[in-house]
């Protein structure tokens, strides 16, 4: 029998949870996961490295995640031209706070919970690197004027020291299509 899906998404005739079970511990997801390969633990480094620098140069767009003190999160894009990220040092990199809606959500976060992560991508290519760490907001610093875009100096900046940095397996973009226009639903 066909079950019917109201507006939100959800059975009218199924109780929450109908059908449904839930891994429960660690010990659990290891066993359906297996092991991780060495080199898949390896890869993940501190510093920035030279693959890390070229990244960086050539992406115009990551996403970035962040969350409260409470844990509620949010994951907010951000891009500019090609090389927007600004690198301090091998260990800290900072991301200029262009206009947009002015929720500042992600902001918020970082003032009650540092902890970032951020998720760089091209467009066309197959690296996905991420980097995570520990963010502040910055008002001003020397490298203010090197971020500026179209005559506009940044107000605010996002630094971020790095805990951990590697380069993501790019299956996802392959199993997705995301940069094959064949695969690209018409606009409506």
């Amino acid at each position: 029998m066909p079950h019917t899906i109201d507006a939100a998404g959800s059975r009218p005739d199924a109780a929450p949870g109908e059908g449904w079970t839930e891994l429960a511990s660690r010990a659990e997801l290891r066993e359906l996961l297996g092991e991780p390969w060495p080199v898949v633990i390896e890869k993940v480094h501190d510093r920035l490295t030279e693959q890390d620098l070229g990244i960086l140069a050539r992406s115009s767009f990551c996403l970035l995640a962040t969350s409260d003190a409470g844990g509620n999160c949010d994951v907010s894009p951000r891009g500019d031209a090609a090389g927007f990220t600004h690198v301090v040092d091998p260990g800290t990199i900072a991301l200029p706070e262009r206009p947009g809606n002015r929720r500042g959500d992600s902001l918020h976060n970082i003032l009650d919970n540092p902890h970032a992560g951020l998720l760089y991508l091209i467009p066309g290519g197959k690296e996905v690197l991420r980097v995570n760490g520990r963010a502040r907001i910055l008002t001003d610093a020397p490298f203010f004027d090197a971020m500026s875009h179209g005559g506009q100096r940044p107000a605010l900046a996002l630094l971020l020291e790095i805990d951990e940095i590697y380069l993501h397996c790019p299956a996802s973009l392959r199993r997705s299509g995301v940069w094959d226009p064949a695969s690209w639903p018409a606009a409506g």
